[in-house]
C-alpha cells in the first residue's frame, strides 16, 4: 500500500511524507472505486483540490467528465441554473435552454468546492440529487435523471455552520459518507522545507535564475512559522523571494521580511485559530478586529471608566448593548464573546475626566473606523491584482461571493 501511495503522489505532484497526508491519500485511494460521496475538509490553501482529481482518476468514471465548481464564486441568483440548468424564458436573460453541470457530467464526477457557501434552497435541490439522482431544471416541471459522483470540500467547520442555520444537517450526513481531512502545513513540519525546495527549483527554471538556498537558521524559521495560508502562502512567498532577492542564499533575517507577523528572525507572532473558532463570511471583519487590537484595548479602557464612574450594572449592560449594535446587529456568538470576555473589574479611580457622551461618541467612531478599514483593504487588494476579484478574494481570505457583495455595498468601482 505504501508503494501505491508513493506512485499516486508522483502522478498528482503531491510532495510530503506526513502520516496525516499519507492517511488522507490512502482513504482517497480506497474510496475511489466506489460511488460513495466524499467530503474533504481542511483549511484554505492546503491542496484539497488535488483529492477529487485523484478520486476521479482512480475510479471507473475516469473516462467521464470531471467538473470542478467553486460554489462561493457563483452569485446566489444564478447558482441553481449553473448546477441544474434552465429552460428558455424561465427568468430574465434566459434566451435559450441550458444544461447544468449535473446534466453535463452524467457518468462522471462533480467537485463542489466551498460547499458551505451554497444557499439553503440549493442545498435542498442537491440533497434530492444525491438521494434519487433526479432534479428539475429552473423553470421546468420535467424530472431529469443524472448519474453523477459528488465530491465536496469546505474550509469551514460545517457542524458549526449547521448550528448557525447556514447548512442542512441531513445534507451534511449525506455528503459525509467518507470524510477526508487534509492537514494544515504547520502539522507537516518535515514537509515544509521539501515543498520550499520544490517551489524554488520550479521558479528558478521558470525565471532562468539560480535556485534559492536556505541557511540553517532560515530553515528553522520556515518550520516554526504558523503558515495561515498553508501551501498556497508558501508557494507565493517562495516566488516573491526568488524574484526580489539578489542573494540566493537566504538567511533567517531575509526570510522573516516576507513572513507577516514575525518581529524577528526567530519568533513567529501570528493569530492562531483555535478549535472553537470558525471563519465564515465575516472573516474579513474578524481579521480587521485583530489588526486593531490596540484600538480595542483603548475601547476596553473606555468601558471600564464608564462602569467605574457610575458603578451601576444596568449602565454597563446598556453600554455593552451599544457596542454590540455598533459592531454589527447580527454578530455571531464568537464575535459577541469578544465583548463578553472583556474583564470588568472595580479598579481605583482614574484621572480621566471625559464625560459619558464624549466616551460614547469615541465608541461609535471606533466602529466606523472598522468599516473604513475594511473598505480600504478591499480597494487595495483589487488595485494590487488589477481588478481580478478571484485573486483579491484569495488574498483577503474570503469567498468571491462575499467580495462581490462588499464591492456593491461600498460602491467600489
Amino acid at each position: 500500500m505504501l508503494m501505491d501511495i508513493q506512485s499516486i503522489k508522483q502522478r498528482f505532484g503531491v510532495i510530503g511524507n506526513s502520516p496525516l497526508l499519507n492517511r488522507a491519500i490512502d482513504v482517497a485511494i480506497q474510496v475511489a472505486p466506489t460511488d460513495l460521496t466524499v467530503l474533504i475538509s481542511g483549511e484554505s490553501g492546503t491542496g484539497k483540490e488535488v483529492f477529487p482529481k485523484m478520486i476521479h482518476q482512480e475510479s471507473t468514471r475516469k473516462h467521464g467528465h470531471y467538473i470542478a465548481v467553486n460554489c462561493g464564486a457563483i452569485p446566489e441568483g444564478t447558482i441553481d441554473s449553473e448546477l441544474f440548468g434552465h429552460e428558455k424564458g424561465s427568468f430574465t436573460g434566459a434566451h435559450e435552454s441550458r444544461k447544468g453541470y449535473f446534466e453535463v457530467a452524467d457518468g462522471g464526477t462533480i467537485f463542489l468546492d466551498e460547499i458551505a457557501e451554497l444557499p439553503i434552497s440549493t442545498q435542498v435541490r442537491l440533497l434530492r440529487v444525491l438521494e434519487t439522482g433526479e432534479f428539475l431544471k429552473v423553470g421546468s416541471s420535467k424530472m431529469v435523471k443524472s448519474n453523477v459522483r459528488v465530491v465536496a470540500a469546505s474550509n469551514e467547520d460545517i457542524p458549526r455552520a449547521i448550528e448557525r442555520g447556514k447548512f442542512r444537517q441531513d445534507l451534511f450526513y449525506r455528503l459525509n459518507s467518507v470524510p477526508i481531512f487534509v492537514p494544515p502545513l504547520r502539522e507537516r513540519k518535515d514537509d515544509i522545507h521539501l515543498l520550499f525546495r520544490k517551489f524554488a527549483a520550479d521558479f528558478a527554471e521558470k525565471y532562468r535564475m539560480p535556485a534559492l538556498q536556505l541557511t540553517d537558521d532560515a530553515i528553522k524559521v520556515l518550520r516554526d512559522y504558523y503558515w495561515p495560508g498553508n501551501i498556497r502562502q508558501l508557494k507565493n512567498i517562495t516566488e516573491q523571494i526568488s524574484i526580489i532577492e539578489r542573494e540566493k542564499e537566504i538567511s533567517a533575517e531575509s526570510l522573516a521580511k516576507y513572513l507577516p507577523g514575525i518581529r524577528n528572525s526567530s519568533v513567529p507572532v501570528l493569530y492562531h485559530k483555535t478549535d472553537e473558532e470558525s471563519f465564515s463570511e465575516r472573516e474579513l471583519l474578524y481579521k480587521v478586529l485583530f489588526d486593531m487590537k490596540r484600538d480595542m484595548a483603548e475601547l476596553k479602557k473606555i468601558v471600564l471608566n464608564l462602569v467605574e464612574k457610575d458603578g451601576h450594572h444596568a449602565d454597563f449592560e446598556q453600554t455593552k448593548a451599544l457596542l454590540v449594535k455598533d459592531f454589527g446587529q447580527d454578530l455571531p456568538a464568537q464575535e459577541k464573546k469578544i465583548i463578553d470576555q472583556m474583564e470588568i473589574s472595580h479598579a481605583k479611580e482614574t484621572d480621566l475626566e471625559d464625560d459619558e457622551d464624549y466616551e460614547q461618541s469615541e465608541i461609535i467612531e471606533e466602529s466606523l473606523s472598522l468599516t473604513d478599514k475594511e473598505h480600504e483593504m478591499i480597494k487595495r487588494a483589487l488595485e494590487k491584482h488589477r481588478g481580478k476579484r478571484k485573486n483579491a478574494a484569495t488574498e483577503l481570505g474570503i469567498s468571491e461571493r462575499t467580495l462581490y457583495r462588499k464591492i456593491k455595498e461600498y460602491h467600489i468601482k
